[in-house]
């Protein structure tokens, strides 16, 4: 028992096993698989910032939601499946890569907030207790290992206790940056994003494309909703990052595959959304109570369309992770910090060799940086430890 301030005897705060921090795919599948191991677990899912939209999902994915139990996520009466990805890159000409040659099928352009909506409704029917809207901040930790942890959201504020913290509050990485972490960052990508209304027009080929420009590259994709996103990937300090919507469309209009496909859809009146995109790494990706998953741990050039599946994977091994060494693996931790590590080297030596194969522009900055920096150098050529450049969450992926 506890006494509060006026002196009453109070009960003492709810025990977990595990608080996780974020409700998106990384969070949701630590919680999915920390509840599958039998383990206490709240899910604290702040809702802040911009929605995220139009992100892609691959289809071995099938493969990740399956080892969850979620794989009824995925419909096609809310998601709308992807048979292609086409990309004109290093020529002019479209390349194709179709469905037909995936093993695991085709992929899919999700609901981002009816997805994400679904791997936590899944997490509660485990037994998880999900607090919506509400921000999870540790107070304190006890000689035990206990952690005192504030909930705060619209209706209520209160403490638990838990053993152990996920972290999975995307690039920000507030709960590990808090506990001293430190971001490794190798460039400076950013995407203005755009959604178009629906066309006026049938638009039947649901298929991704992706465009190499002189000064970044544009992503362009429908919704299951029949809207469109547009992105265009570009560094902070390029001319091109500072773009509005009447500019954004001037620029578009210079592509060849690009302003065909946007071309069917009404020109929005709305802003043109900033967020950041670049590669970014924890230099730990656990510490003394907690572990980071998903982005937080570590977040790849969405050019990879591998950020919800790293998500997913990243945030099953981290409950996976936990588990074990809760029950006493002492070696646990460590190899999911090894298996981050071999993760982020695949994707920088894959990104590497795909912008190495885009040479029409050898003279512009975007592309210098890309095909000059060394095999462990930041694309930049700054130091590699800094803060992340720009704080707004959600790129497409």
């Amino acid at each position: 028992m506890t006494v509060d301030h006026t002196g009453h005897r109070a009960a003492a705060a709810p025990a977990y096993d595990v608080v996780v921090a974020g409700g998106g795919p990384a969070g949701a599948a630590a919680a999915l698989a920390l509840g599958r191991a039998g383990r206490t677990v709240l899910l604290a899912d702040a809702a802040t910032g911009p929605p995220p939209v139009g992100e892609a999902l691959p289809a071995a994915a099938r493969v990740l939601l399956r080892d969850l139990g979620t794989l009824d996520v995925l419909d096609e009466r809310h998601h709308l499946p992807c048979f292609a990805n086409l990309s004109a890159w290093g020529s002019d000409d479209l390349a194709a890569q179709d469905s037909i040659l995936d093993p695991h099928g085709h992929g899919w352009h999700l609901d981002r907030g009816r997805f994400d909506r679904g791997l936590r409704e899944r997490a509660r029917l485990l037994g998880t207790e999900v607090a919506e809207r509400t921000t999870a901040r540790p107070a304190g930790r006890s000689g035990d290992g206990t952690w005192t942890v504030e909930l705060r959201g619209p209706r209520e504020r209160r403490t638990v206790r838990c053993r152990w913290l996920v972290d999975a509050t995307g690039r920000r990485a507030g709960l590990a940056t808090a506990a001293g972490a430190r971001r490794v960052v190798h460039d400076r990508l950013v995407a203005l994003c755009l959604t178009l209304p629906p066309s006026t027009t049938p638009t039947p080929d649901a298929s991704t494309l992706v465009e190499a420009a002189p000064d970044g590259w544009w992503y362009t994709a429908l919704l299951p909703t029949g809207h469109r996103l547009l992105t265009r990937y570009t560094d902070s300090d390029l001319p091109g990052a500072r773009t509005h919507g009447t500019s954004l469309l001037t620029e578009v209009a210079r592509t060849r595959h690009t302003a065909a496909r946007v071309s069917a859809h009404p020109w929005p009146a709305a802003a043109v959304r900033r967020a950041p995109a670049h590669t970014v790494r924890l230099d730990a990706v656990h510490g003394g109570g907690w572990i980071a998953a998903g982005d937080a741990a570590a977040a790849f050039d969405p050019l990879s369309s591998q950020g919800i599946l790293t998500a997913l994977y990243t945030g099953m091994r981290a409950g996976q992770a936990v588990h074990d060494h809760l029950g006493g693996d002492r070696t646990a931790l460590t190899r999911y910090a090894t298996e981050l590590d071999t993760i982020t080297a695949a994707h920088l030596r894959n990104r590497r060799t795909f912008y190495a194969l885009e040479h029409r522009w050898p003279r512009h900055a975007f592309w210098r940086r890309r095909h000059t920096t060394g095999a462990t150098d930041p694309a930049d050529a700054r130091p590699n430890t800094r803060p992340d450049p720009i704080p707004s969450p959600g790129v497409p992926a």
